[in-house]
């Protein structure tokens, strides 16, 4: 199955007003850009932003059902989040490894206890569409 990592701007300008369904983004530059299409081959799809110091940080969780914005970013950690070769560009980038994926829906959830049922519904959708 196919999951999805799309960039949503610098986390120091753009998190605090991340809403679900957004579709921009202030860039550095201070204009308005636009969030790169979910491919449509993508289950998950998980928005990210760039932290000083270049961290990327995962800040948005969605499916064909939810919609998830989370205060308390994750930093990524490539080989436990994405899979070992994969890596984040300014085209969408696409992860295939369901296993990573799970990893990262847990420590996302982890830190945004708040939103850990919206969170565990998704990852429960993941689950059942793996085993189908």
């Amino acid at each position: 199955m196919r999951h999805a990592f799309v960039y949503h701007g610098a986390l120091e300008k753009n998190h605090a007003t991340l809403a679900p369904g957004a579709t921009t983004f202030v860039g550095t530059d201070g204009t308005q850009a636009e969030i790169a299409p979910w491919p449509e081959s993508a289950y998950l799809r998980f928005g990210y932003m760039e932290k000083a110091g270049k961290k990327f940080c995962v800040v948005r969780a969605a499916d064909a059902q939810g919609d998830v914005v989370v205060a308390n970013e994750l930093v990524l950690e490539p080989g436990r989040h994405m899979g070992y070769g994969v890596r984040l560009g300014p085209e969408p980038t696409l992860v295939e490894d369901d296993s990573v994926i799970l990893t990262l829906l847990e420590d996302l959830i982890k830190k945004n206890a708040d939103k850990a049922d919206a969170l565990m519904q998704m990852r429960d959708r993941l689950k059942r569409a793996i085993k189908r």
